[in-house]
């Protein structure tokens, strides 16, 4: 019986590890999607907890110095001041415009310092206002009957 017991009891261990270990990774990987308005709101917490906050990049905000990219995010009437210093390149639809989703902490001087971006050009991939989608159209000669 004391076998099973000391078995038990290193099984009970092992799995409570694994428990906690998953729930630790499970929270320093949370993202919190806020507004920029939100992100204002929270104060404090915003330094501490990792954000991701979008916008549409302004219209001639975008300036690069070295390895580091400051631009501003405009949700509807507010503005925020983002600089970027990550490792990867920054996407090729990153543009004055753009829709972008910049995720990092907010710093105390009022700056969003991004660890990372996403943007995204919706206007260059939705048909303009009152065009239908375009279809496929088969090339000449290659229509079903002709393979037939």
């Amino acid at each position: 019986m004391q076998k099973y017991g000391k078995f038990a009891v290193l099984m009970a261990i092992i799995v409570g590890s694994l428990v906690w270990l998953a729930t630790a990774g499970l929270k320093g990987s949370q993202t919190y999607y806020k507004t920029i308005t939100e992100l204002r709101g929270m104060g404090s917490d915003a330094q501490i907890r990792h954000i991701r906050v979008g916008g549409d990049v302004q219209a001639n905000s975008i300036k690069k110095t070295g390895e580091q990219v400051q631009f501003n995010l405009v949700q509807e009437k507010s503005v925020l001041h983002v600089s970027y210093e990550g490792r990867d390149p920054l996407p090729d639809t990153f543009r004055d415009g753009a829709q972008a989703l910049a995720d990092g902490r907010l710093g105390p001087d009022g700056v969003f310092h991004a660890s990372q971006i996403q943007a995204k050009c919706a206007s260059k991939y939705a048909p303009k206002p009152g065009e239908a989608p375009q279809r496929l159209q088969p090339a000449a000669g290659n229509s079903l009957r002709s393979s037939l």
